[in-house]
Order: structure tokens, then sequence, then C-alpha cells
């Protein structure tokens, strides 16, 4: 009988190092998971700021290929149509 309760208690024992190390694992776990998300917040500032300075870059672009500089002159022209079909598209938008 007494081998029976030293099994039990080992038992009782491992369970509740298995009990303990689950919290610490749940507990990494969260700390884990708010790490991503302050990456992915931090990610998602960063590809925006990327997106401003393209889009700076492709204003400054197109402002010095307007100006006459060495860049072709077919690219302004390209870009003056397409913003002439997005203005379309806002006016037809707008009239209905």
């Amino acid at each position: 009988m007494g081998e029976l309760v030293e099994i039990v208690d080992s038992l009782e024992n491992k369970v509740s190092k298995l009990l303990h190390k689950l919290e610490l694992l749940h507990h990494a776990n969260s700390k884990l998971k708010e790490e991503l998300n302050l990456a992915k917040e931090e990610n998602q500032l960063k590809q925006n700021v990327v997106l401003e300075w393209e889009d700076k870059y492709n204003s400054l672009k197109m402002a010095n290929t307007m100006l006459g500089s060495n860049t072709s002159k077919t690219e302004a022209k390209l870009k003056i149509n397409t913003l002439i079909r997005e203005l379309d598209v806002c006016i037809a938008k707008l009239a209905d």
C-alpha cells in the first residue's frame, strides 16, 4: 500500500510541475504575442513612411520632368494623362 501512495505522490508532483510549466508557457506566449503585435504596428508605421517617401520621390521626379530635366518627357505626358483620367473618374462619380 505504501508503494501506491508513493506513486500517487509522484504523479501529483509531476502534474503540479506540468501545471506550473503550462502557466509559465502561457505567460511567455502572451508576452510573445504582445511583442508580435508591437512589431506589426512598427512595421506598418515604417511601411507608411516608405510609401510617403515614395510619393515624395515620384512627385519630385515628376516636377523635374516637367521642368525639362534630362528625364523623358514621355513619362510626364503619361503621368498627366493618368491624372486626367483620375479626374474624369472623380467627376463622373460626383455627377452620379
